[in-house]
């Protein structure tokens, strides 16, 4: 089939590197993989975060005269090189999707989207605008793919029949991260020699963009968890960057060097990270799912995670890692604590997560996922 694909909060070709903008990918790709033929429609982003009503409106005029040049120019291609289908991926409040809907009725093809969210209580407030968009969307839906269960029970009351949701897990491809993985020793002796770090003590691994807001509350926590872990000596690995990099960095000072900030790494250099780390540390405050959560245990590195959103989906509680409740400083110590001082416990929590990623989150089983959702319809 021919798929119009279009990411209304962030483009996959958008160069700021995120989760979000990672699914995006991995979504084409999974649907390149089945066969299908996937063009980006656009990359109109109509997210705004401020709760601004008129600049909400002035997105919403731009996105509808978008969409009309969408649909003369889908129009004027011959019939078989027309869309077969439309796919939104991501749309929630702050960022509706007004152009979807719109084009897949005016061409009579199915309208899919992949991870919605429904907060009631955006209903009346600042984001109303996009709240009713992306609940007018949801109606019209063919095909809602839920990515992060904790979506599950906001969105089916909006959808016109409850047998549109279908869930997909996280994915992405584990080509990397495997290859990784066979090299483990090789990956961490590169590392130590590149930045100097000793190789006597276990190393823990942060990832996560220095942006201020639930990024920034994360390193938060986990500069209080730290505070109190004691279970044996560790080194502790940064890696990302981003607006509120000074504010990180004043969150970590008083551990001196037993911190090491590397900055932002290409997505190639985050698999011989993982590989080269013994566990991951991320209190995942407000997370949807978390996908560096998922690379970590795509290398058989055992996780520790707070319990937000969809991670509980992702790190297995007591068998690919462990799970205390998101934003409690101590919760999460002693979590790490435990982990820390049992290195017979994180091999066996590494060797289930890599089970697990091989199962349920490869990107060749979402691939046959997808296609055998997109071709029912």
């Amino acid at each position: 089939m021919r798929i119009a694909f279009y990411a209304p909060l962030k483009s996959p070709e958008n160069p700021v590197p995120s989760g979000d903008r990672r699914m995006g990918r991995l979504l084409i790709e999974a649907l390149r993989v089945a066969r299908h033929e996937v063009e980006l429609a656009c990359n109109l982003s109509t997210r705004d975060g401020t709760g601004d009503a008129a600049h909400q409106q002035q997105i919403k005029e731009r996105a509808t005269l978008l969409a009309q040049r969408l649909i003369q120019s889908y129009r004027a291609r011959p019939a078989g090189q027309r869309p077969q289908v439309w796919f939104t991926y991501h749309l929630y409040h702050k960022a509706p999707d007004w152009i979807g809907p719109v084009v897949s009725q005016a061409l009579g093809i199915p309208y899919v989207v992949a991870e919605a969210s429904v907060a009631a209580k955006r209903k009346g407030g600042p984001w109303d605008l996009g709240y009713r968009a992306t609940v007018e969307a949801l109606k019209r839906a063919n095909l809602v793919i839920g990515i992060n269960g904790a979506d599950r029970d906001g969105v089916l009351p909006h959808l016109a029949d409850p047998s549109r949701l279908a869930a997909l897990p996280p994915f992405l491809d584990r080509t990397p991260y495997e290859k990784a993985a066979d090299h483990r020793d090789a990956c961490r002796r590169s590392l130590s020699t590149r930045y100097r770090l000793s190789t006597r003590w276990p190393w823990l691994l942060a990832i996560g963009m220095f942006r201020f807001g639930a990024k920034l509350d994360s390193y938060k926590v986990l500069a209080k968890a730290l505070e109190q872990v004691n279970a044996g000596p560790y080194m502790l690995v940064i890696v990302g960057d981003g607006p509120a990099r000074t504010e990180v960095r004043q969150l970590f000072d008083i551990f001196g060097e037993q911190v090491t900030m590397v900055g932002q790494e290409p997505e190639g250099q985050i698999a011989a990270w993982c590989a080269a780390s013994d566990l991951m540390v991320w209190p995942a405050i407000d997370e949807a799912y978390g996908m560096a959560l998922l690379e970590a245990q795509a290398t058989g590195l055992p996780v520790v995670a707070g319990a937000s959103g969809g991670v509980p989906e992702v790190v297995r509680h007591e068998r690919t890692g462990l799970t205390p409740p998101a934003g409690d400083p101590a919760a999460f110590a002693a979590a790490v604590n435990a982990l820390l001082g049992d290195p017979d416990k994180r091999e066996a929590y590494g060797r289930a997560a890599r089970e697990v990623c091989a199962k349920e989150h490869d990107l060749f089983v979402a691939a046959h996922r997808l296609d055998s959702l997109i071709t029912g319809l």
